[in-house]
């Protein structure tokens, strides 16, 4: 449940630094108190899934996520550059959550 618990945080981070865009540096009211709201539900849930997850491993994943996330948002939502460096690196990524997540019972 907690591996669950850890990747809906993930998702919460993509949301705050997706919003982080929006705000426009924190001046638009909505996307900033969404952004918040985002950033205190995805630590919120990271604490949780830290209880008994590996604070390293729950850490990293929990970054993983968020990294990928909001590439892959970058590139659909603001047009951001896609090159095959990118998607490799961003696989790399992905396989070394996924090895985190093999190396835990």
């Amino acid at each position: 449940m907690n591996w669950e618990i850890l990747l809906v945080a993930g998702l919460f981070e993509i949301g705050w630094a997706i919003g982080l865009k929006y705000t426009e540096g924190f001046s638009r009211l909505w996307p900033t108190v969404g952004t918040i709201l985002s950033m205190i539900i995805s630590v919120g849930l990271l604490g949780v899934a830290m209880k008994t997850l590996p604070t390293g491993t729950a850490y990293a994943v929990w970054v993983g996520v968020g990294a990928i996330g909001t590439a892959i948002l970058g590139i659909l939502l603001f047009g951001e550059p896609v090159s095959v460096a990118r998607l490799l690196s961003l696989a790399l990524i992905l396989a070394g959550i996924v090895g985190l997540k093999l190396s835990i019972p």
